[in-house]
């Protein structure tokens, strides 16, 4: 008696079975990506798009509001996400000096950021200390507190994390991360000195509002530009404006 005609499986279709499994009879077979291949013709690999980096940024009740709201405008048309985080005095004083509308509670983060900017920003009141920039696991790139009234320095500088804000900077050094301090006040006092010296031992990048003239500034945009400029250059972050000293080489 003649066996049935049967056909021995090729060493291709040995491996995919291997790679793949084998499918039941009459059912497609399943698409997978976590064996190194997809038997679904048509179909391709889903490929998970990069993420931004995060940078916290933090903002306190000292005046130069504008700094900061031109600082996150930057971070964000660099590439880049933002944690925003601002304490109560810091939200009075944006509504100050910015036009922040809204209320303390609830803050109309559009009338300083256009929706585009927005869209990658996450807010979240320095009174909430349950946010995830309070664990040292939350994936950060930086931090920067801009600008950082005597307050919040003397608290960072005494190891104290009674807000979000504080905690977040104390999680930055404690995990290495960079932490920019950006204190705006004068005059100072030998407190204030002490503080800063202790937060730069302490790993602490501290740059104080100290806007420069020699690329001829022609108004006060200008003069903001300079010191978030600083700040960018210090983190890393590209930018392009127009600050350079003008002896320097352009790029």
């Amino acid at each position: 008696m003649s066996k049935p005609n049967s056909r021995r499986p090729t060493r291709a279709a040995k491996k995919l079975s291997q790679n793949c499994g084998t499918a039941a009879p009459g059912r497609a077979p399943k698409s997978t990506v976590e064996g190194g291949c997809a038997t679904n013709k048509g179909r391709s690999e889903i490929v998970p798009k990069p993420r931004r980096p995060t940078l916290v940024v933090g903002i306190t009740g000292a005046s130069g509001a504008p700094y900061a709201v031109r600082l996150v405008e930057c971070v964000v048309r660099a590439g880049r996400r933002v944690h925003l985080i601002i304490s109560l005095a810091g939200r009075l004083v944006l509504a100050d000096e910015m036009g922040l509308g809204g209320s303390a509670a609830r803050p109309d983060l559009s009338s300083l950021w256009p929706r585009e900017v927005l869209a990658h920003v996450t807010y979240t009141p320095a009174e909430t200390l349950s946010a995830p920039p309070a664990s040292g696991t939350f994936d950060a790139q930086a931090m920067v507190i801009l600008p950082c009234s005597m307050n919040t320095l003397a608290a960072l500088a005494g190891g104290l994390a009674s807000n979000l804000l504080q905690r977040a900077a104390y999680v930055a050094l404690k995990e290495g991360r960079p932490l920019v301090v950006v204190p705006r006040e004068m005059p100072l006092t030998t407190i204030d000195f002490q503080n800063m010296a202790r937060l730069a031992a302490a790993g602490a990048v501290v740059m104080p509002a100290m806007p420069g003239f020699y690329h001829h500034p022609q108004s006060v945009a200008d003069l903001v530009d300079f010191v978030v400029a600083k700040v960018l250059a210090r983190l890393g972050i590209p930018h392009d404006l127009a600050v350079q000293w003008p002896g320097a080489e352009r790029p």
